[in-house]
């Protein structure tokens, strides 16, 4: 089971939103560059990156923030928010992410994500974030009427290298992350699936890894580190790659 620290950065800070709100959001003081660092030191070898400014903007707002992340450390990063374009992956693939996610774009334009993965292959990683079964995009501001399976089942041949299967209900909420749904959506992608969303404890760790799915590649975890729920020498221990 990969473990996936993540830093959201909006305005060049580390913060973390409530259900993916922009109005009820948590700012802390240790920059993202700092963060991955922390990281790193305690023996992260992956690391899941979000751009929000990027989410609201479509563009590749903090590129220079990633671009010195992947400098300093050797850590394997995916990054995503607001990767619209081939030129914008480009720029990520080229500053050295190991994987570049997207979202919205692929979501609203299918042949975007088809032409991405066939340029850059086992590079592009699916973001699929849910609420109550159907895909949200633009940051999580609009919800669509379309069912995340039957999304999955329209891309499925397309190539994509990893799918981040996010329960928005439970972002932040230190709720425990949607399992079934998750290992749902594993029976159908052709891909592997990284949990996102809810994770609260060294529990929800555990039991992830107690799944013994081998279809669900890594778990995402974020503000319960921020908060102090999740000691990292704690989370180090349950790294397996």
């Amino acid at each position: 089971m990969k473990i996936f620290p993540a830093i959201d950065i909006k305005d060049k800070k580390c913060v973390r939103l409530t259900k993916g709100d922009f109005e009820n959001k948590t700012v802390y003081e240790t920059s993202p560059v700092d963060q991955a660092g922390k990281f790193k030191d305690h023996g992260f070898k992956n690391l899941h990156i979000v751009d929000l400014d990027g989410a609201l903007t479509g563009k590749t707002v903090n590129l220079d923030i990633i671009k010195e992340i992947v400098s300093k450390y050797d850590l394997k990063i995916e990054i995503g928010g607001g990767v619209r374009n081939i030129e914008s992956i480009n720029q990520y693939i080229e500053a050295g992410a190991e994987k570049v996610i997207l979202g919205s774009g692929a979501i609203k334009n299918k042949e975007f994500l088809k032409e991405a993965c066939k340029k850059f292959k086992n590079k592009i990683a699916l973001g699929l974030d849910a609420k109550n079964g159907n895909l949200s995009i633009s940051g999580w501001k609009e919800n669509l009427s379309i069912k995340t399976k039957d999304y999955l089942k329209e891309v499925n041949d397309f190539g994509v290298s990893r799918i981040i299967f996010t329960d928005i209900n439970r972002d932040g909420m230190k709720s425990g992350p949607n399992y079934e749904e998750t290992v749902e959506i594993a029976k159908i992608s052709n891909c592997p699936i990284v949990i996102s969303g809810g994770v609260s404890s060294i529990k929800d760790i555990k039991r992830a890894k107690d799944l013994n799915n081998k279809k669900i590649e890594g778990i995402i975890v974020g503000k319960a580190i921020y908060d102090g729920d999740i000691k990292l020498d704690e989370l180090t221990k349950e790294i397996d790659a």
